[in-house]
């Protein structure tokens, strides 16, 4: 059994972070940029539309595996968003990106419990990262955000 955590992005790890990489052929569905985390930290800085913008680390028994960004307007009940979510290509298909959304959500619900619905978009050609999402138990909002398929799930 895998022992799933999260931690910010800070000075001690955003290096760590940089080098995680995803096969070829998911480039586009997690960022337009190579590596995938850097276009991440840089939202996190300049936080577009005014949002909170929080990049963590997804870490499987004390080594970063994964990365996500949290994008949020504090005490909302439902603009929390889930941007650039992806395991590494050398630790995919060992079912850490499920526990690694267990993780964020109970991360949520402690540090944000206004919080009752998370939101995220899918590439439309992203068909495995779609049905990823509708087993977890997000639902299809039948809307588009930046021009992809938005979901999102009651929390």
């Amino acid at each position: 059994m895998s022992e799933i955590c999260i931690r910010l992005i800070t000075s001690d790890n955003w290096r760590e972070a940089l080098e995680l990489s995803i096969h070829d052929a998911q480039q586009r569905f997690v960022a337009s940029v190579n590596p995938p985390v850097a276009i991440a930290l840089a939202k996190a800085y300049i936080r577009p539309g005014g949002k909170m913008v929080e990049p963590y680390g997804i870490y499987n028994q004390n080594k970063m595996v994964g990365f996500f960004n949290l994008h949020y307007t504090p005490d909302s009940k439902d603009d929390y968003w889930l941007f650039h979510f992806f395991i590494d290509k050398r630790f995919q298909r060992r079912g850490l990106g499920r526990k690694a959304l267990n993780e964020l959500i109970r991360h949520i619900k402690n540090s944000n419990p206004s919080c009752n619905r998370l939101n995220l978009t899918v590439h439309p050609e992203n068909e495995a990262g779609r049905l990823f999402y509708l087993k977890y138990g997000f639902s299809d909002d039948n809307k588009m955000t930046f021009d992809e398929p938005t979901f999102s799930i009651l929390l």
